[in-house]
């Protein structure tokens, strides 16, 4: 599969034209079709659709994985698969809706008897087994499982209602986040009301037909700045181990996630990144796991890690532009190859941290944050040079001679009894506000997880618009808010030891 790196030196008159149309509100961009998205929500009209002519775009179901409280063991792969049904019924209901859209918006019952009604039933059949998969594993039956079938149609309302505000959930998390470029994305109160936001219904304007459309994106000069980290204490942990896995040279694609959704090929509806082991798919047990090549530097860390590719949006085709993950799901353009991954493991602000146990599992931040809400948002976006200021439901415009950077830091907090959870959460936490862990929990090295990007400004405009954007579920539109990260601790033990001891002395390690 291409990969590409863009140069920066040719783009001055690009990120100059990006930056005035903001300016400006906007202004001459390039008029665009809406399409419709869905994805698993809090459904939020009881009614089921909008009133007639209202323009929609979003399904918004249920989230049932996050709900999930006991799952047995034995059983959670089961769950899982089923999970993964319903994400491919919503992915497939989005492209119903894409077709009808016009016809929908202006009757509303045609809406509910064409998509929501029989995404209801399909939906329905699928809770179904999955709480009879409960009660076979010897759990109580979820109770009014059902009622999490019905689904409804909602606007993208300036860039989603689920997202303004107060964007500082996860954002006190990163427990002294050990960057060598300084402060990389705590508190993340984002000030986005001065980013020059005026095209907010400029309609989804990626290749994609899906997003991202001009208002998510924001000059990140405009941002204040609004990191913020707990203080050290007397006992904190102030070590950091690194180690180098490349920037997937390799090529390691693949539309599967193995934490949730095992045994499915193209679970996640987009494209993953990897670095680090090299055996992870749909299909690859812990076996499989601690038996992989990796391309870490240090053998012994045979981990994984793995996030959605990022693409320039600019008219060329990748490899995967016929195949699902990505053309099939609205994921298209070139994939862009990071020129920088670091992975720092660092310590907690109040206490002394203990090993990771081995296969341990955490997802950071939500693949269906634009209907889910940012609840579980959790990554953040900035510039070179601009790291003190930190996005979460914006792309950053950076300036010349600054490259794009995301930044992914992990729950540090472990209940010190399980590797995973049934909703592949509640196993481990992020600290609190004074870096704390929460009671019942203790604190483990916090993965920091840096990717830079030389990619161009976008540019909506003109005769070669392109942007850049993460790729995602079809239904969640390309947001940045969408951001997440996916770690499987597969070191071994000696090593990890070593990880323990540098950042319980004060180290810095490799």
């Amino acid at each position: 599969m291409a990969r590409t790196t863009r140069k920066r030196s040719t783009l001055a008159n690009r990120a100059i034209a990006a930056s005035a149309a903001l300016i400006l509100g906007g202004g001459g961009l390039i008029a665009v079709n809406v399409y419709a998205s869905a994805g698993e929500g809090s459904g939020q009209n009881p009614n089921g659709t909008q009133a007639a002519g209202q323009s929609v775009s979003t399904i918004d179901c249920p989230d049932v994985g996050n709900e999930l409280g006991e799952v047995p063991q034995q059983e959670r792969g089961n769950v899982d698969r089923e999970l993964a049904t319903l994400d491919t019924q919503i992915t497939t209901a989005y492209q119903r809706f894409a077709d009808l859209k016009q016809r929908i918006e202006s009757d509303r019952q045609y809406g509910q008897q064409q998509i929501l009604t029989p995404l209801k039933n399909e939906r329905t059949v699928i809770l179904q087994r999955i709480a009879a998969l409960i009660e076979r594993g010897n759990a109580p039956r979820p109770q009014n499982l059902e009622s999490m079938a019905p689904c409804t149609l909602r606007a993208d309302d300036n860039d989603g209602q689920n997202q303004g505000g107060d964007q500082n959930q996860g954002g006190d998390q990163g427990q002294n986040g050990g960057q060598d470029g300084g402060d990389q994305g705590d508190g993340q109160d984002q000030g986005q009301g001065n980013g020059g936001q005026d095209g907010g219904d400029q309609g989804n304007g990626g290749q994609a037909g899906n997003g991202p459309e001009q208002s998510d994106f924001v000059d990140i000069q405009t941002v204040q700045p609004n990191v913020s980290k707990p203080r050290n204490r007397s006992g904190a942990s102030r070590g950091t181990f690194t180690t180098s896995c490349g920037v997937n040279e390799n090529g390691k694609f693949n539309p599967d996630n193995v934490i949730v959704a095992p045994g499915v090929a193209n679970g996640a509806h987009h494209m993953h990144d990897y670095v680090g082991n090299q055996a992870n798919d749909a299909f690859a047990s812990d076996d499989d796991l601690a038996n992989g090549q990796t391309t870490c530097a240090n053998q012994g860390d045979k981990s994984t890690y793995y996030w959605p590719v990022l693409r320039l949006q600019n008219g060329q085709q990748e490899n995967d532009a016929n195949a699902d993950g990505g053309g099939k799901d609205q994921n298209v353009g070139e994939i862009q190859t990071p020129s920088q991954v670091t992975l720092n493991f660092v310590g907690n602000p109040r206490s002394k941290v203990t090993a990771m146990p081995r296969f341990l599992r955490i997802i950071t931040g939500d693949a269906k944050a634009f209907v889910n809400g940012n609840a579980n948002a959790n990554a953040s976006w900035s510039c070179t040079g601009f790291e003190n200021r930190q996005l979460k439901d914006k792309y950053p415009i950076c300036p010349e001679g600054s490259q794009v950077v995301r930044t992914f830091k992990f729950q540090s907090c472990w209940d010190g009894q399980n590797t995973d959870s049934a909703n592949h959460r509640t196993h481990v936490a992020f600290a609190q506000a004074n870096g704390a862990c929460p009671n019942g929990f203790r604190a483990i090295p916090q993965l920091v997880q840096r990717i830079v990007y030389d990619v161009p400004p976008p540019v909506f405009d003109g005769a070669d618009p392109s942007v850049f954007a993460v790729d995602s579920f079809p239904e969640q539109l390309h947001k940045p808010v969408t951001d997440h990260g996916d770690f499987i601790n597969v070191f071994d033990q000696g090593l990890m030891n070593k990880v323990v001891n540098c950042i319980n002395t004060g180290r810095k390690c490799r």
